[in-house]
């Protein structure tokens, strides 16, 4: 199976994260899509990105307001599309644990959806970014993703004959993304505080850049074949 993001339609959910940006900055300065939709639900955020995108004047890009929770939203965003990045997800740890039911209608339920609607509407293939916390899950962020990671595998077997195909990139702590430790840490530094808080010493984060990511996306989407694959990079100081 050979693929190439030239000329391809791309819908990425939750593009308006840190990682969809950072993906979607990458694949217009790198590659020439037919069609790069962004899909995800704060139209502010879609307002502001699309003034940081301004300037790269590119025909492809395209903003839709939706919600994975929405399957028929879902489907009508896929119509036509040939590759998704789903990077839609409910991810603050401790949040989660205050509101699980809501964690879960994300998490889990928003990726039978796009399963669903990734089959229907025949697109070729589907990557899904998990995380290292469904390791062994201690926390139900980590179960969520768990159980999402297991339902994008099985998807495999739900497309049977058809051409679509599932597969799951799993990586560590994305230095310096929206919501990590590290820009928490600098704002604590920033005001002179006289300590970082850590949960353990003992505890180990695997690290890596936000751009060791987009590349791992595309690397993984232009050479999946229908699976999960696992990058743990750690950074020494």
């Amino acid at each position: 199976m050979n693929a190439t993001l030239d000329g391809a339609n791309i819908l990425v959910t939750g593009g308006t994260g840190s990682f969809g940006f950072a993906f979607c900055e990458n694949v217009l300065r790198n590659h020439n899509p037919k069609r790069l939709v962004v899909f995800s639900r704060d139209e502010l955020k879609q307002y502001e990105m699309s003034q940081k995108l301004a300037q790269t004047e590119h025909p492809a890009i395209r903003y839709i307001i939706g919600d994975v929770r929405d399957l028929a939203r879902l489907e009508s965003a896929m119509d036509g599309i040939d590759y998704v990045i789903h990077a839609a997800a409910l991810k603050h740890v401790p949040i989660a644990e205050y509101n699980p039911s809501e964690v879960i209608k994300t998490n889990i339920i928003g990726a039978e959806n796009v399963i669903s609607a990734a089959i229907k509407c025949k697109v070729s293939r589907v990557v899904a970014l998990s995380t290292d916390k469904a390791v062994n899950p201690i926390n139900l962020y980590g179960a969520t993703k768990l159980c999402s990671d297991k339902l994008f595998i099985a998807g495999n077997n739900l497309a049977g004959g058809r051409p679509t195909r599932f597969s799951v990139v799993r990586y560590g702590n994305v230095l310096g993304s929206r919501g990590s430790v590290l820009p928490f840490f600098q704002s604590l530094i920033s005001k002179n505080a006289e300590y970082l808080p850590i949960t353990d010493e003992r505890m180990t984060r695997f690290w890596i850049t936000l751009q060791d990511g987009v590349d791992f996306v595309i690397e993984s989407l232009l050479d999946m074949q229908g699976g999960g694959r696992f990058l743990f990079l750690k950074y020494q100081a």
